[in-house]
């Protein structure tokens, strides 16, 4: 009865699942099938996961589970449904990219590790992170509390420890030189002993060198994520991602798949310490619950690894991590082995596209995309995957796949990254964009409303809106730092420490305003945790003097 959910009614076959009527017959491209009982839930909610919500369906022809009103997958997978069967998807996590793992050191005296151009000489004189503070960590072997490292700076040479005691900045002459023994301590702090001397490296709060063996609080450095501060928390222990509840105040580890404002975060680092906040600019205390002030009980510091591993501590003996069968994160003593570890990843960017005739483009049937639904649905989500040095993009779906043209001229959800039918031109045209397949066709509507690659010169059928799904504000990030004002000018800047969260107003397709949190023109309140301008009567000024700015920021707008 199972192989013939497909042929019933759509009305019908979720009636016969509420019902706990059919076994089995849930059909995946990505892991074996199973036999098992959907659960029985409230009448027309149907609960997955383990966050406690429901789903609650579409009564349309090609209806999908309704996530826009606060519903959420949970740990388990992803299912949806239409009018054909049931898939069942799970969305493998990616590792992270390399600017994801590059880290900051600060020294036992609140400066940061510097590489200097000239001289190619090695300081621990800047206050704040920039580019010349930045390093990648090389790992070369890895155990428990300790690892074999190198440090190398954005201008690819290596942090080096010469025989006299001296560091440099430069070239290795042998496989050992510029390795380190870095050795992670409780309290959160780094020690980076030179493997060839034995000699720990160390600062006096303007110079940097390595001449004692013997262990003291100046040899103490402080980890710092370098990563845009717009991130997820992914759990490898349950594989799923942290997303705040704000009709509860919670935050949950039990979203498959962060497709949604709520799985995003903004990881402030302010006095040594960061502060967790939410998309609605609320923070997590110590109280696991969300507040709408930053304080000294939303504090946490902060435990780095390589490979992007991070855990939030209290500083008393508490850890978060995701608790109870819910995977409710909160503090604790006790946490399973690993279960304290999260992966921070930059917030991916997920979009909507509409056709002409404003419909969604959404993935059916498993892999066919079409542009049929007049709903916004989880399936009408793509990621969308882009870099500054290629006018090319890529689209992937919450199937876990990626767009791409097939040599029938279809385009189908069942691509991978390494493909090169995956990448699409981009075009934009005031607000929408037209797609460009590798075979130099553009992606158009066909009369049945699937997505096809079959037009060879582009017109009104080729363009298609593009929304942010998942992005309330943007977090702009420059060559020289963030974009952000000071509370002394108003003029915004792009070479702040710390962001301002630049309010995304919809004006029509694809066109938005930016609003600044200080902007009195729209007479909005500040954001919490966030100063005015002294001089609020003056009309905030936007002025960005940045050569080509729009590509050196982190987000597609």
């Amino acid at each position: 009865m199972a192989e013939d959910l497909g042929t019933l009614p759509l009305g019908h076959a979720l009636m016969l699942l509420h019902c706990g009527g059919i076994k089995g017959g849930l059909h995946s491209h990505n892991a074996p099938g199973s036999q098992r009982c959907l659960p029985v839930g409230k009448p027309g909610k149907f609960p997955v996961g383990t966050s406690g919500e429901y789903y609650r369906p579409y009564p349309r022809s090609y209806g999908l589970w309704d996530l826009t009103s606060g519903g959420k997958a949970g740990r388990d997978r992803v299912i949806t449904c239409s009018t054909g069967l049931m898939d069942e998807v799970e969305w493998m996590h990616r590792h992270p990219k390399a600017e994801d793992l590059r880290i900051g050191l600060i020294s036992w005296a609140g400066t940061y590790l510097t590489f200097e151009a000239y001289k190619n000489t090695v300081t621990a004189n800047a206050k704040s992170l920039g580019r010349r503070q930045i390093w990648d960590l090389l790992v070369s072997n890895e155990h428990e509390t300790q690892a074999v490292v190198k440090l190398k700076s954005l201008k690819g040479l290596y942090l080096l420890c010469e025989g006299d005691g001296s560091v440099c900045h430069g070239q290795p002459r042998t496989s050992h030189h510029g390795c380190f023994l870095l050795q992670f301590h409780r309290n959160g702090k780094w020690t980076l002993q030179c493997i060839i001397s034995g000699r720990y490296l160390e600062s006096d709060g303007t110079d940097v060198f390595c001449n004692s063996q013997v262990l003291s609080a100046y040899h103490m450095w402080t980890p710092r994520p370098a990563l845009h501060v717009h991130v997820t928390l992914y759990s490898p222990i349950y594989r799923t991602y942290a997303r705040a509840d704000h009709t509860v105040g919670r935050i949950w580890v039990d979203a498959a798949v962060p497709c949604m404002e709520e799985c995003g975060f903004l990881l402030h680092f302010q006095d040594g310490c960061y502060h967790l906040e939410t998309s609605t600019h609320h923070f997590l205390s110590h109280v696991n619950r969300l507040v709408s002030q930053l304080s000294s009980q939303t504090a946490f510091h902060i435990q780095v690894r390589p490979r992007g591993l991070v855990a939030l501590c209290d500083g008393e003996g508490g850890t978060l991590y995701p608790q109870g069968s819910h995977l409710l994160l909160g503090l604790g003593s006790r946490p399973m082995k690993g279960a304290e570890w999260f992966i921070l990843q930059h917030f991916p960017t997920w979009v909507s596209l509409r056709s002409k005739a404003r419909k969604f483009i959404s993935v059916l049937y498993g892999a066919e995309v079409c542009a049929t639904s007049a709903c916004l649905t989880p399936m009408s989500l793509f990621q969308f995957e882009c870099n500054s040095e290629s006018p090319t993009l890529q689209l992937r779906s919450t199937n876990g796949c990626y767009l791409a043209q097939r040599p029938n001229r279809a385009v189908m959800a069942d691509g991978h990254a390494v493909e090169s039918d995956t990448f699409f031109r981009v075009h934009w045209n005031c607000g929408k964009i037209i797609l460009q397949s590798s075979s130099g066709r553009f992606l158009s509507i066909a009369p049945n409303g699937l997505l096809i690659a079959n037009a060879t010169i582009p017109g009104p059928n080729e363009e298609l809106a593009i929304r942010f799904a998942n992005r309330p504000f943007l977090v702009l990030r420059g060559r020289y730092g963030y974009v952000g004002s000071t509370s002394e000018r108003d003029l915004i800047q792009c070479n702040m420490d710390q962001p301002d969260c630049i309010q995304l107003l919809p004006c029509h397709q694809g066109i938005y305003h930016f609003q600044d949190q200080w902007d009195t023109t729209c007479q909005t309140p500040n954001p919490p945790g966030k100063t005015a301008a002294k001089n609020s009567t003056r009309t905030p000024r936007v002025k960005i003097q940045e050569k080509n700015t729009l590509h050196n920021f982190s987000y597609p707008v």
